[in-house]
């Protein structure tokens, strides 16, 4: 029991860490008011360490992975597969997320500052279009603002990597090696985030007032109660699709262990070992669960899907902007879809997907990003839940469809 408590504690020390700085923050934002303005450059230097550590992040965590998948006909029917259904889920938990906040919506009563939109250049759809997924000079891509088209870009460099085949293994290693000391760089970044955090809020605090306080409570709550179900109702209509009322009898019977894990550990990387046994005790071809498992840990997240839908409708509501066009809710699902593949694997990862979202929609960053960070760590523990879950029933589907298993 004392080893589970250690294990625990460890897990959650950076999460816990971070509420106590923003706690402790709060608490001098309401005691010294105006005269904590003097700390309010610690918060600076933490965000401007964190915007200008993200491109290169961004680039060689992308273009390292694709550059390691490997070609094999063997695999290609497998592969395809296994992307639609890692696609299809996706999207069904942020439909599922997006009906929530509709149902019970988060009001424009909870705005908290009145920063004006960052300017959008205007033009026709066309030209918006390709400024937003292109630029016309290298140099461009290595803006923030360009982060959609970083995206695409290092997508393109990392299949041409794979494409170079023996000739490309010098660039490949060089891609690995990026991706290691940026992942690296990262964590020693977010070490400082109880302090920038802190610092950051201890001015929101003394400058907005206590309304800061309970905004919160309304999103997470919608958040946590459309995650139950999710994991309960649409991963059961899972396992029906797989295979029946066997299959589903066989999900949830292998399912404990890997459950506790994803919540004990807040890692999907380090559920993997306990998806891989439970997707053998289920039954699962070895090809199948080898490759959809291990793949899916940082390309799928059904939790960060619902969790990127949640920031994008409170920062609508934040900034008083309205989030019921069409155009808007097709463009979150494809922010979605993108922050699932661009988090994986990388430390706190998710605050990638924030700044990629932020951009998109034009939000004032250093405004919108410490109270998307702040959402995002408060939904990481369920979140961790559906995503590391998400590859086992995943790959329940993948060798149902593929491999015609019978439970």
């Amino acid at each position: 029991m004392e080893i589970k408590k250690i294990n625990f504690l460890k897990s959650y020390s950076s999460v816990l860490l971070l509420l106590g700085g923003i706690i402790i923050g709060s608490i001098f934002g309401l005691v010294f008011k105006e005269k904590v303005a003097v700390i309010k450059p610690v918060g600076d230097i933490f965000l401007n360490l964190l915007f200008t550590a993200i491109i290169p992040l961004v680039f060689f965590t992308i273009t390292s992975s694709i550059a390691n998948l490997e070609k094999t006909e063997k695999l290609g029917r497998l592969f395809v597969i296994m992307i639609a259904v890692f696609l299809g889920t996706l999207l069904i938990s942020a439909i599922v997320m997006i009906i929530a906040v509709y149902l019970f919506p988060i009001h424009e009563n909870i705005i908290i500052t009145k920063v004006p939109l960052e300017n959008i250049q205007s033009g026709s759809v066309g030209d918006q279009i390709a400024q937003l997924l292109t630029t016309n000079d290298f140099y461009e891509l290595l803006s923030r603002k360009s982060m959609l088209a970083l995206i695409i870009f290092s997508f393109l460099i990392g299949f041409a990597t794979l494409q170079s085949g023996e000739k490309g293994n010098a660039f490949k290693s060089f891609l690995d090696s990026g991706n290691e000391v940026m992942k690296q760089l990262l964590t020693m970044i977010m070490k400082l985030a109880p302090i920038g955090l802190g610092a950051y809020f201890a001015y929101q605090v003394s400058y907005y007032g206590p309304q800061l306080f309970g905004v919160y409570a309304k999103p997470l709550g919608v958040y946590y109660l459309a995650c139950i179900f999710y994991f309960f109702v649409f991963f059961s209509l899972y396992a029906l699709v797989a295979g029946g009322k066997r299959a589903f009898v066989v999900f949830w019977t292998n399912n404990i262990t890997p459950s506790l894990t994803a919540i004990g550990t807040c890692s999907s990387i380090a559920t993997i070992p306990a998806n891989l046994d439970a997707a053998e005790k289920m039954g699962i071809p070895k090809h199948v669960r080898n490759l959809v498992i291990p793949l899916g840990a940082p390309l799928h997240k059904d939790g960060s899907s619902m969790s990127s839908i949640l920031k994008i409708t409170f920062l609508f509501a934040m900034f008083g902007k309205d989030f019921t066009s069409p155009s808007t809710i097709l463009l979150a699902l494809g922010i979605t879809i993108i922050v699932s593949i661009v988090e994986g694997g990388i430390p706190n990862g998710g605050y990638i997907g924030e700044i990629l979202a932020i951009t998109v929609y034009g939000f004032p960053m250093e405004q919108a990003l410490p109270v998307a960070m702040i959402l995002g760590t408060l939904v990481d523990p369920i979140a961790t839940l559906l995503n590391a879950n998400g590859d086992v029933i995943s790959s329940m589907m993948v060798s149902r469809f593929s491999e015609k298993t019978k439970w």
